[in-house]
């Protein structure tokens, strides 16, 4: 069963323009690194003043976290760009504050059919 996972960062206002050059692209290594761990459209959002929210889509969020929190690739990636984020009490892949999905479209029309 999918697993959709949205979650919430903020970007340290004056690092925007930086953070978003250092995605544009993101190195090779780390896209196969996110793919391997079991990831999909996966995606990144930025709105004005920092505030970052990410989603993407796994078969088991899990093993998906096990196994970034263990790939010395993604540990680069994130001390990289661990400065670029406020209030982080760690690796932004695993200190990001999780949002709780309350509607989705598919489900509901699946459910009122």
């Amino acid at each position: 069963m999918t697993t959709r996972v949205c979650f919430e960062l903020r970007v340290r206002p004056e690092r925007i323009e930086e953070y978003r050059e250092r995605h544009s692209p993101v190195r090779a290594e780390m896209l196969e690194e996110i793919a391997a761990a079991g990831r999909r459209n996966y995606s990144l959002f930025l709105a004005d003043g920092g505030r970052l929210i990410g989603y993407y889509e796994t078969d088991d969020d899990d093993a998906a976290q096990a196994y970034l929190a263990a790939s010395p690739i993604a540990a680069r990636w994130e001390e990289e760009m661990a400065p670029f984020f406020l209030d982080l009490g760690g690796r932004p892949d695993q200190a990001a504050t999780g949002l709780v999905e309350v509607f989705n479209l598919e489900q509901q029309l699946e459910r009122a059919r």
